[in-house]
């Protein structure tokens, strides 16, 4: 390839709604194009990068023993009737009607569709395990589209779906892709962990999301630096910091607390620890129309609320919702800032944190603006609590799980995600097959997803400097650039930069020339915005001396290399 028969269009300047480094990058490099909001067009130097992203996925998948297809984009609602997501999915899941108006969707993911295909295509025990992909267009209506692809509208996945006999033979899938997925992103060149997760509206059980690490991740990380413990803070179990209850050594008082409607203000103000005080969170369920059920939710000052764990806890199955001002002045006449777990009517439901449920001489608020309860205690000031449960975020210096050393904490990315769905939708869709004595039974199911996409936002976030674009020799749009100075003026520059092209070309380096008579500067400062991993500079002086310079992207100091070493010391600076 010639850049000048390539589009490259780049621009010194991002616009302002570009808020991270891979949205702004891209832009400039010209790799992306924006339509609308979260729908952007790949342009041929971002395609390429697509492609190899989607080699690699293609290579590992099909060393897995994976099968490709190829699913529609739009799905009839009747299937998404069918799995009971037609109305659970929300308004992320865009709704189209054809011409005769009937319902349709834009696929957001291919679950339905997939075991549609299997419960018509698998009759007999004989045909499973089987494990179908595709790389395909998904829609999700994003309320607020941001970071250019990293969260946008429309976007490329790899979603695969594994249907066995019975549970092992599914457990067995599901670390097959697992390990796939290692594979992959290991190839890629990224760093990346893999953390157990929640399911979220894919559904099912076992989960685990592949994070590329990055600081302006959206996802918090758990992860303990002595074992191999990693977990999405949604998800990750937070133990109880107070091993037991100590007996009381204060008697409770009312204490004025003017202006102090946050526990860090009545720290301030009774100069006291802020693992001292206890927050009341409350929460409103709706077992059917015609009531509410409230709950007081208690956590240490310092600690926030996890919403993923309290969403399972029991009573919270169908869904909750924060209390509006109205309910909390109805069920415990006071307003906001001063709640607290004394003296409640029977009406609301009481849920302790696990520490929490161990602390004594605590303060809390006395339902009653402006003033707290301070050396409170469990047992004389208050009943127990209905309920005792993990319901916090984990925090950077929880003990880890193995009981030695501290967790700590670090932004990710997601990029991949593997499911075990068990019948979730082989149930749901009747998909069935005759085992080996000839009875009906419901295929066992595993989802697993790549954002193709999104792993390009990522790796550029993973890797950039302040001139640009550092990509990872596995997904870079070219392997190697040579900058031909002088092209036009030097036919020494053009046969010595030609025949170098030629013999890159022929050992498999992805080359591209630069036949453009830019300046130096320019050129190399274009180079440096999309990333090229080596570039090799072919120009009258160096050769006067038979010599090319070579410059690895990661590098500050290039290297002057003898023409006939030309090739082999490029292999060796990708290689590195």
């Amino acid at each position: 390839m010639r850049a000048s028969a390539f589009h490259i269009s780049t621009t010194k300047e991002a616009p302002n709604d570009a808020e991270v480094a891979s949205h702004q990058l891209m832009l400039r490099s010209g790799m992306i194009r924006k339509l609308a909001g979260g729908i952007y067009s790949y342009m041929p130097l971002g395609l390429r990068v697509i492609r190899k992203i989607e080699t690699i996925i293609r290579q590992e998948m099909e060393a897995a023993g994976a099968l490709e297809l190829l699913m529609p984009i739009v799905q009839p609602a009747e299937l998404w009737e069918e799995s009971g997501r037609w109305e659970k999915y929300g308004p992320e899941l865009l709704r189209i009607k054809d011409r005769h108006q009937r319902d349709f969707v834009l696929q957001p993911t291919s679950e339905e569709v997939v075991t549609d295909i299997a419960r018509h295509e698998i009759k007999s025990w004989r045909q499973l395990p089987v494990n179908f992909y595709h790389i395909q267009t998904k829609f999700r209506d994003e309320r607020r589209p941001r970071f250019g692809i990293m969260r946008g509208r429309e976007f490329t996945m790899k979603d695969a779906y594994s249907f066995d006999r019975n549970v092992d033979g599914a457990m067995q899938s599901y670390h097959r892709m697992f390990d796939a997925y290692h594979r992959i992103f290991s190839r890629l060149g990224l760093t990346f962990r893999a953390v157990a997760a929640d399911t979220g509206s894919i559904g099912g059980s076992s989960s685990h999301e592949f994070q590329v690490i990055a600081d302006i991740g959206e996802d918090q990380i758990v992860y303990d630096p002595a074992s191999d413990y990693a977990a999405n803070i949604e998800l990750a179990k937070a133990p109880c910091l107070i091993a037991s209850r100590g007996e009381p050594s204060q008697t409770m008082q009312k204490v004025h607390t003017p202006n102090a409607a946050t526990c860090q203000q009545v720290k301030e103000l009774l100069s006291i620890d802020l693992q001292q005080t206890v927050k009341s969170i409350v929460l409103v369920t709706e077992p059917d129309a015609s009531n509410i059920r409230v709950w007081l939710l208690l956590l240490r000052g310092d600690h926030d609320l996890n919403e993923i764990k309290v969403g399972k806890l029991p009573g919270f199955e169908t869904g909750f919702r924060f209390a509006t001002e109205e309910e909390i002045q109805a069920h415990f006449n006071c307003k906001p800032g001063y709640l607290g777990p004394v003296g409640l009517a029977a009406s609301v439901s009481i849920v302790a944190d696990t520490t929490v449920n161990n602390m004594s001489d605590f303060v809390c608020g006395a339902n009653e603006a402006p003033y707290h309860l301070q050396g409170v205690n469990w047992g004389t000031d208050l009943p127990e609590p209905m309920m005792v449960a993990d319901v916090r975020n984990v925090v950077a210096g929880d003990p880890a799980p193995s009981g030695e050393g501290q967790l700590s904490l670090q932004r990710g990315i997601e990029v991949g995600h593997v499911f075990y769905l068990g019948t979730q939708y082989s149930a749901a869709m009747k998909a069935s097959y005759l085992d080996e004595t000839g009875k009906p039974a419901l295929m066992e199911m595993g989802c697993y997803g790549i954002g193709v996409t999104r792993i390009v936002g990522a790796a550029i976030e993973q890797n950039h400097d302040d001139r640009g674009m550092v990509w990872p020799v596995a997904m870079a749009p070219f392997e190697a650039v040579i900058c031909a100075i002088g092209w036009g003026k030097s036919e020494a520059v053009r046969h010595a930069a030609t025949e170098l092209y030629d013999a890159l070309r022929a050992v498999g380096v992805d080359v591209i020339l630069d036949d453009r008579d830019f300046r130096p500067g320019v050129m190399f400062a274009e180079w440096e915005l999309i990333g090229v991993p080596v570039r090799l500079t072919v120009g009258d002086r160096g050769l006067a001396n038979g010599e090319v310079e070579l410059l690895a992207r990661c590098d500050t100091q290039s290297a002057l290399v003898k023409l006939e070493q030309a090739v082999a010391s490029t292999q060796a600076a990708l290689c590195h």
